[in-house]
Order: C-alpha cells, then sequence, then structure tokens
C-alpha cells in the first residue's frame, strides 16, 4: 500500500466518496435520448430506487422516464445582481 503526501481534509474527504462510490454496484438503464441517439446511465443503487420510484408514480418505464427528463428545459443560472447606482451616477 502507498502512501499519499499530506492531503487537505477535502481532498481527502473526496477520495473517500470516490472510492465508496466506486465499489458499489451500479444499475445500468439504456434508452434513447430526444435527438435519436442511444445512451447508457449508470446508475448508483440511490439513483436507481429514485427513478424506479418516480418512474413507477408516472406509470411509465424508467427509459420512458429518462427519455422524458431530456426534454426538460435547462436549469438557468440567477440573473446577475445589478448593482446600485448613486443617485445623480450614471444617469
Amino acid at each position: 500500500m502507498s502512501s499519499l503526501p499530506s492531503l487537505s481534509s477535502d481532498d481527502e474527504t473526496f477520495l473517500r466518496a470516490l472510492v465508496k462510490t466506486s465499489r458499489q454496484r451500479t444499475i445500468h438503464v439504456k434508452w434513447t435520448d430526444r435527438d435519436g441517439t442511444a445512451r447508457l446511465t449508470a446508475l448508483l443503487p440511490a439513483e436507481a430506487t429514485r427513478v424506479n420510484t418516480l418512474a413507477r408514480a408516472a406509470r411509465i418505464s424508467s427509459e420512458a422516464l429518462l427519455c422524458a427528463a431530456s426534454c426538460l428545459p435547462a436549469g438557468l443560472k440567477a440573473p446577475a445582481p445589478s448593482l446600485p447606482t448613486e443617485p445623480g451616477f450614471g444617469s
């Protein structure tokens, strides 16, 4: 076993989570994207459970759920806050 150079606690936490995730069994879901591209998505058990729960509630397959989700609009960033202007400045 090799030793790592001294790492920050954030780096250690990241690496531990990465190793833990890589040791979990993944569930692969084949589905078709909205543009007709065949996709294969690897889900962790908790993600697969949530996808299956959502699909069951919608009475569709997990593949159909992911296809429908691909049509959702991308999350938009909040507009940058406008800077207050001083009276008489820039007007």
